[in-house]
């Protein structure tokens, strides 16, 4: 009996532990308080990142800008997203510019070559966004930038990682992390507007 009451509860865990790494609805944003005292000695701008043609892109050329840092891939339910967001980039490029980061940490999702990628994203989506070599974004072999995006000693606050394909980062112009956002969320969301709009 009591050998089947802790199974169950295992279970009862596993299947909570499992809901929560699907979680699309997450949302975290930067405490109030977060001012200079947690200001960390790396800046989102110090970062240079290989673009998916492999030429090294600072990320200082994007300050004074808004910047949402996606993780996209080619085989998911949320690929479509990458409509979503060439549009809010198209609309809004004089001021924001949307990085996409190619990842296959998710069911294999994104599986492509840099130029499969590349194909992929113009004949469907006619991607003008700038896009990145793929990348790890969890994990013992997670890139720079998402050790920064994830570390609360590097960016000042959050911890909170991809949940899945598509999640989002939203950095301030000057290189501040401000929020994350699950998979789910997308540039007509009213969380999404209410953070970009601050």
């Amino acid at each position: 009996m009591i050998k089947n009451v802790v199974f169950l509860f295992l279970l009862g865990a596993s299947a909570l532990l499992s809901v929560s790494c699907f979680d699309t609805s997450k949302v975290a944003s930067r405490p109030a308080e977060a001012g200079a005292a947690s200001k960390s000695k790396t800046s989102f701008f110090d970062f240079t990142v290989n673009s998916l043609d492999g030429a090294p892109v600072r990320l200082e050329q994007f300050r004074g800008k808004k910047i949402i840092v996606l993780n996209v891939a080619s085989k998911c339910g949320y690929t479509p997203q990458y409509a979503d967001w060439e549009k809010f980039y198209s609309e809004h490029k004089d001021n924001t510019v949307v990085l996409g980061f190619p990842c296959n940490d998710f069911m294999g999702q994104e599986p492509g070559s840099a130029e499969e990628i590349a194909a992929f994203c113009e004949s469907n989506y006619h991607i003008s966004f700038p896009l990145f070599e793929k990348v790890h974004v969890k994990g013992d072999e997670k890139a720079p930038l998402y050790r920064w995006l994830t570390d609360p000693a590097q960016n000042g606050w959050n911890s909170q990682e991809p949940t899945w394909n598509f999640s989002k980062y939203l950095i301030n112009e000057k290189g501040e992390l401000t929020h994350f956002f699950a998979s789910k969320v997308k540039p007509d969301s009213p969380e999404f507007l209410a953070a970009y709009g601050k």
